[in-house]
Parts: structure tokens; sequence; C-alpha cells
């Protein structure tokens, strides 16, 4: 029976490709779609979860499932606001597009010529990068290096962000490789205010959101907050290891910050994605003939990889995810799905997720975005998704995610209890905790202070704001920093002492094998701030 409607499936689509019909014969999502979700969510205990898809220029699905927040009854529906995150790298990688298509920029200028006070830790790479390296991860930084200036939210302008990426040290040589970042797509929005003269948030939403007609869509957090028909964050924060344990609301937060918008801090619905969706699919070409959001070679040059992305081969039971070819282009991943092209990305802030894929050459687009961090369940039903479009054969693929998460965290708690075993619990600190308390910064973060009062000791990144928790005692000189607020990392803090014994620096590392890559809290060297240094001698 499959393999017979499998090929009903292909035969309507190459009818399709050759114009014999107006339309694919299989627009509309598969039968018993809506039941598939519900029952994928409550696999999960996902509160809530928006679904747009495009085909054939026609918006097929734009829905909401579930509630916005657990243990309420305010439904999602098309029109419910959830954070996008670094989906919207596309937006800004559009709103370049728009300046090049008006001559005012060009994708090749140097970033130092329109932003003067730009400027990479290596001066050759400052004078060379251009504005197309801002976009596709090949500057020479590490993963996720910068994301603490503004993950979680930042006191710090986005002025700030591009002073401090002077001191941040690069991992390899410039062009050399891929590295995922997000520092570098905040220099980009600070680029579209130079340019244009307008705020980045100005600038998104009346050249893109407007023409578009994306009502609900926002650009600025404010506005998110401000309307009531919004989805609330979730995830599961058992002590151990995130993933694990029961559902939790988390306080309402944008996990970049407002400074972090243009990497990731846009929100919308499932109505406006579609037609985003359009227009991506349109390759810029407003829906009824109403003239071009951005030009065909715009379209083409945002979806032409630029950088190479390393393939790691997936395990089973989603093996066959892995793709023959991957490549950055500018704000997209571009891949093929069972050897089909597909141009896509995802999106996490904290307690949302989001996940765009686009099939071209079956003029079919998909967008999934739920308020929880339950992966399996937004990747599963996209790729359940991608198989109905493609003309595949039928899968359960929110339970092989299922599969490939559980054991993604078991791995995770052998870790960290083969840390713990290795632990020297009889090893005590080298000081009084009070001598480790002092004002410390690093070049790239800035100031942190760590406070000893009650008998234990306080740690405070001051220019994130509630990024405050307690040191306990680890090993020797390392101590464990828990967060007041639950949903950050905990990290290691190590404690290097000189020759007079006192504290030199402080290195750190991530608690959890798991934590993700934007806690890069490895790349800190924190040292004595002059005055607390030259108070010790």
């Amino acid at each position: 029976m499959h393999a017979i409607r499998n090929r009903l499936r292909a035969m309507a689509i190459a009818l399709a490709g050759a114009g014999l019909f107006a339309t694919s014969a299989f627009a509309a999502p598969p039968e018993g779609f809506d039941a598939r979700v519900e029952q994928a969510m409550r696999s999960r205990d996902v509160p809530g979860m928006a679904i747009a898809i495009v085909e054939d220029g026609q918006v097929t699905l734009a829905k909401g499932y579930g509630v916005r927040a657990i243990g309420g009854d305010a439904p999602v529906d098309a029109d419910t606001l959830f954070p996008t995150g670094s989906t919207g790298k596309a937006v800004t990688a559009a709103a370049l597009a728009l300046l090049v298509d008006e001559g005012r920029l060009g994708w090749d200028d140097r970033v130092i010529d329109h932003l003067p006070d730009f400027r990479m830790y290596d001066a050759w790479v400052t004078r060379e990068m251009t504005v197309r390296d801002l976009l596709v991860h090949r500057s020479g930084l590490g993963l996720g290096a910068g994301d603490l200036l503004f993950i979680p939210r930042s006191s710090r302008s986005r002025a700030d962000i591009v002073r401090a990426l002077r001191h941040i040290r690069p991992a390899t040589s410039f062009r050399s490789g891929y590295a995922y970042d997000n520092i570098l797509y905040i220099v980009a929005g600070e680029l579209v205010a130079a340019v244009s003269g307008q705020d980045w948030e100005s600038f998104v939403r009346e050249r893109i959101f407007a023409p578009l007609g994306m009502r609900t869509a926002v650009s600025h957090e404010n506005d998110r907050f401000a309307n009531p028909n919004r989805a609330q964050p979730h995830a599961r924060l058992d002590a151990r290891l995130r993933g694990l344990g029961p559902q939790q609301r988390l306080a309402e937060r944008e996990g970049l910050g407002q400074v972090g918008a243009p990497a990731g801090g846009l929100s919308w619905s499932a109505n406006d994605f579609a037609r985003w969706l359009r227009v991506q699919l349109g390759r810029g070409a407003l829906p009824g003939g109403n003239g071009r959001l951005y030009s065909e070679a715009a379209a083409q040059e945002m979806w032409t990889p630029q950088v190479q992305v390393p393939i790691r081969p997936y395990p089973e039971p989603i093996a066959m995810l892995t793709p023959q070819f991957s490549g950055y282009a500018l704000g997209w991943n571009v891949q093929d799905y069972r050897g089909v092209k597909v141009v896509q990305h995802g999106g996490a802030v904290f307690g949302v997720l989001a996940f765009v894929a686009l099939v071209p050459e079956r003029g079919a687009g998909i967008a999934l975005q739920i308020n929880s961090e339950d992966v399996e369940v937004i990747r599963g039903l996209a790729h359940e998704l991608l198989d109905h479009y493609l003309a595949l054969e039928p899968r359960d693929w929110v339970a092989d995610f299922t599969e490939w998460n559980r054991a993604r965290l078991a791995g995770g708690l052998a870790a960290l209890e083969s840390m713990g075993t290795t632990r020297r619990k009889a090893s005590r600190p080298s000081l009084p905790l009070a001598a480790y308390a002092g004002r410390y910064a690093d070049a790239w973060y800035g100031p942190i202070a760590i406070e000893h009062a009650g008998g234990r000791l306080r740690i405070d990144f001051s220019q994130t704001p509630g990024m405050t928790g307690t040191l306990s005692h680890w090993q020797y000189d390392t101590f464990r920093a828990d967060w007041d607020d639950a949903a950050i990392e905990p990290a290691y803090v190590s404690f290097a002492l000189d020759a007079e014994g006192a504290v030199s620096r402080i290195t750190m590392k991530a608690a959890s094998p798991t934590a993700d890559f934007s806690y890069d809290y490895h790349d800190l060297l924190f040292e004595p701030l002059p005055e607390q240094s030259a108070g010790r001698r």
C-alpha cells in the first residue's frame, strides 16, 4: 500500500513539475496530521506548538496546537508569537541584501569601510573581513565565541560588543574552516544601521515585515512582551543535567536579550512564518505579483554555500539523516536530505525551539515552533513532513529522535558520573575562602566580582544582570558555580595562584558535557583588577 501511494506521489510531483498540474496532488499535510502532532506533543509533554506549511506558493497549513503555558488553558493559535531564534539570521542577511540591491553596500565590501571602529584580534583579518564573511562562520573565531557577552541578556550595547571583538583570540586562521558564531551577526546588525541610517529593529520592521504583511512579527522584545498572545518558555531543569526531569515554565526572558536580536531575537507567528516562507520560495518575489522584496540575484547569493560544513555521521536510529553535502550560505544551511537539496536552519533560545526547511525544487517549505526544548518532537515532525512532501516512505521520526536524545542524555550522565568518581573529595582549598574574593576582569567579557560573606563565596557576572551564584568547593582550588537562575548552565571555576600565594587568574568550563556551546566559559581568562593586585603587594 505504501509503495503504491509513494509511486502516486512521485508521479504527481513529476507532472506538477512539467506544468500538467497547477498544484501538487499532495499539497495538503499528511492524512491525520493534526492527531499526529498532538500525539507527539503528549509523548514529551510539550505545552504548545505552531506549524506553517507552504507548497506551490500557497499556504496549506498555518496552525497552533496546545497551550501557551503549562498549566494554563490559553490556546496556541496561528497568531501566537514565538521567538524564532537563529532562524532569524536569514532576516539579517535579507536586510543586507536590500542594501546591496540599492547599491549602498556590496557583499565583498570591507566591514571596516562602513564600521570604522570594527576590529578583530588580528589586524590583517580586520582589514580583510568582508560583509559576506560576517554571515558565513569562517572568521577564525571558535564555536560560539563571545556568546557570554550577550547570553544570558546583557547590559551592554551593540557598540560595546563590536569593541569587545578585538580581544577575542581566534581559534583557527581566517577563512580556513567553519565554526558557528552569533557575535558577527550582531556586527551585521550594526552594519545595517550604519549604512541605512536606521536602527536594525526599525529597518527590519519597515523594510521586511511591512511589505510582507507580517502583522504579528516584532523585532523588539518589548513589542513581544506587550502582546498577550505569546508562548511562554519551558525546559527540563534537572539539577544533574538539563533536558531531564519534568517540564518547567521558565522566567520569561529572551535568551539573547535585545542586544543580540540580529543573531536571533525576532518573534513571529505561524501565519507570519508562512509569509516568510512564500517570499523565500519565490526568491524574493512578493505574493500576488506585487513586486519584489529583494532581487533574484540576491536570492541566489543568500542560498549559495560559501563554506563547507564538516559532516559528522549521525548515529542510529537517525543515521539516515547524515547528509552527503553540507554548506553554510548567507543565514542558511544548505545540504541534502536523502539526495534532495534542502535550505534550512534551526533556532533556539531559552525554552523555545524553531526549525525551518525549504525544498526549492519541490516549491515546498515548512516551519515548526515549540515552547519547550524537546528537540525530538520538533525535528521528528519536521522530517515526517519532509518525507511526505518528497513522497518517501512514512517513518516515525519522533520515536527515532527520542531514542537518539535519550542516548545523548545518558552519555552526559555517564560523563558526569565519571567526573564524580575521579573528584578528590578529600582535597582542600589552598587559601582561606576570603582570599579568593575580589574583582577580576577578562579582556573581552569584562569584570566579575567574587564576594565572601556568611562563610561562602558568591560570584557575580556584573554585566549580565541576574547571573549570580554560589561557589561551592569541588576539589583543590576549583569551585562549582551554581547560579541562582537554574536555567543558566553551572560551571567549574578554577583559581591559579602566583608564587606569593595570591590568585593570579581564574579559568572556567561548563560543568555539563551537554551544555549549549553559547556557554563559552572555556574562553574566559580572568585576572585580578589592578587595584586589587596593588593592594596585595
